[in-house]
């Protein structure tokens, strides 16, 4: 066996002790009054819910040997495998991993006409690391595969071992290190490994794929000796350890089957009172109650609600949020991964999400061509929804993308956790209150709202384009700083009312009359800094 075989077999080994799933292992006899004694918190959460008579063994290993001597270093294993979960709630289990056949695998946004056609993509993004491979969402299954492979995120250091077969995965929760490799085991150096990629991912990024590492992860992934990661840790060593993508935890607490919020950056978002949010701003908004769970040694939270809210559930994820390092736009300092700026939620609509971060003063890149500050928007799904005339009458996300359905084997009814659009099952959603109208009338509607939007988009894309255009003239004759600073901020205000919409998941649904408003805005911005351009360009041209 050649080093490399062998090292990679190490790693491989590790990762499948790490992750052995508790559910597979032998039962041990462990009473669970034992466990609560010590671990009074816990008990509290699961007296008191519908987990009550599930004993700790169901989801943890190891219990006999802590239990004969507590300490850190014999600490149980708990399974965050879905399929622990599934094993008594399969209906839920089945639809949560089921794949979805209509999105096309490793589909680039540059090649979607819906969203932003080559060769604009790249012009308006200026060489941020998005631009190597930013592929349009699928299952959540792939959650944290799709994360592993793309170009943009480990520089092409991961590889699946079936080679392309790979995307012929069918359904199930699936672990990541069954289907790929490490093809550099021997060097932890996080850094694109070949052309045409980029290494842009960061610890942050994968507690919106797996709660795999929530255990070893302090609150914000702030840096203390007794969590094993933090947000500054080498992401290589992070990523080899998470197996499960979006697992049932996220949203469920495995003790009392409360809904729960995990994700750190949102609890901060609904906990904050300096700068004023969406969910502050909102009388209806669900309540939640913040818990420090941390009893090993750091602070780790959760947020309890007092009632199922599914727009905060998927809050944890499917939101505009900053996980990566950026600069300071008003000083032009660096900032770095150690920066808790790194982990932020700004949790405000796309009026305002600008003031945002001017107020926290973060910015993410600066054009490789204009020189503008700008912010590089992620899927701030929850906050365009927010407000918006579903909103306002009550649907939630849920009664959209997780209708009640029946089981045809047992008959009963369960929530579908396939979590895909409502055109797979409009008579268990959009058919539930607009009872007047057929399905293929609804889908034609669906279709128009889209086709509308699709317009006002390349209005603003080509606005822009003009902008780029002048500004290219405008640098190679040398007009003036002032000028050209008037002119940026004006590309800044552009690009945020441009890309918010091309990074929103449904965007001409969910909030069709922001869009429209958004998107003028964009063109406005940008028909405003062309005529700045050509205007000190004709300027010299005089003289």
């Amino acid at each position: 066996m050649t080093k490399h075989n062998f090292v990679q077999a190490c790693v491989a080994l590790a990762v499948a002790v790490a992750f052995a799933p508790a559910v597979n292992a032998a039962p041990e006899k462990v009473d669970t009054k034992t466990c609560v004694a010590c671990h009074s918190n816990i008990g509290g959460f699961h007296k008191s819910g519908a987990h009550k008579k599930v004993s700790c063994t169901s989801c943890h290993s190891g219990l006999t040997k802590h239990v004969s001597a507590p300490s850190k270093d014999t600490r149980p294993v708990t399974s965050m495998d879905p399929k622990t979960c599934g094993s008594c709630h399969p209906a839920q289990f089945n639809s949560m991993y089921k794949i979805n056949e209509e999105r096309i695998p490793r589909f680039s946004k540059k090649n979607s006409a819906s969203v932003a056609p080559n060769p604009f993509f790249d012009r308006a993004l200026g060489a941020h690391g998005f631009t190597k491979e930013h592929d349009l969402p699928r299952s959540h299954a792939f959650a944290a595969l799709d994360q592993y492979l793309c170009d943009r995120a480990f520089g092409g250091r991961f590889e699946p071992k079936e080679g392309w077969m790979y995307l012929g995965q069918g359904d199930g929760a699936f672990r990541v290190w069954d289907v790929i490799n490490d093809k550099y085991p021997e060097d932890n150096a996080q850094k694109p490994r070949r052309a045409g990629t980029a290494a842009a991912g960061n610890p942050v990024c994968w507690t919106c794929k797996s709660t795999d590492l929530m255990l070893d992860w302090a609150y914000l992934g702030e840096k203390h000796p007794e969590a094993k990661f933090s947000r500054q840790s080498n992401v290589v060593d992070v990523m080899r350890s998470i197996n499960h993508a979006v697992n049932c935890n996220f949203c469920h607490d495995p003790h009392s089957t409360q809904p729960r919020i995990v994700r750190d950056g949102l609890i901060q978002a609904l906990t904050r009172t300096d700068i004023p949010s969406l969910y502050s701003e909102d009388p209806k908004a669900t309540k939640i109650n913040v818990i420090d769970m941390g009893v090993r040694g750091f602070t780790r939270k959760i947020a309890t609600m007092e009632k199922a809210d599914s727009k905060l559930m998927c809050a944890q994820c499917h939101v505009e949020y900053n996980c990566n390092p950026g600069f300071d736009p008003k000083t032009g300092k660096a900032i770095g991964m150690s920066d808790v700026r790194t982990n932020l939620f700004p949790m405000v609509d796309v009026t305002k999400i600008d003031e945002f971060y001017a107020k926290v003063g973060f910015k993410d890149f600066k054009h490789n061509v204009t020189g503008a500050a700008l912010t590089k928007m992620q899927h701030p799904d929850v906050e365009t929804y927010w407000n918006s005339t579903h909103d306002k009458a009550g649907v939630g996300c849920a009664d959209c993308h997780m209708p009640k359905m029946k089981d045809k084997k047992t008959g009963k009814v369960y929530t579908s956790h396939w979590s895909t659009t409502p055109r797979h099952y409009m008579k268990q959603t959009c058919l539930q209150c607009h009872k007047d109208k057929t399905e293929k009338q609804l889908n034609r509607v669906i279709d128009g709202m889209k086709g509308y939007y699709d317009g006002k988009l390349r209005e603003a894309e080509s606005r822009m384009t003009d902008m780029f255009n002048a500004f290219d003239l405008a640098l190679a004759m040398g007009v003036s700083d002032e000028v050209l600073n008037q002119a940026r901020e004006l590309h800044s205000v552009a690009h945020t009312n441009w890309e918010w919409w091309t990074a929103v998941n449904g965007a001409w649904f969910h909030n069709p009359q922001a869009a429209q408003l958004s998107l003028a805005k964009s063109a406005d911005a940008a028909q405003k800094a062309t005529k700045i351009l050509r205007d000190a360009i004709a300027a010299k041209n005089k003289k």
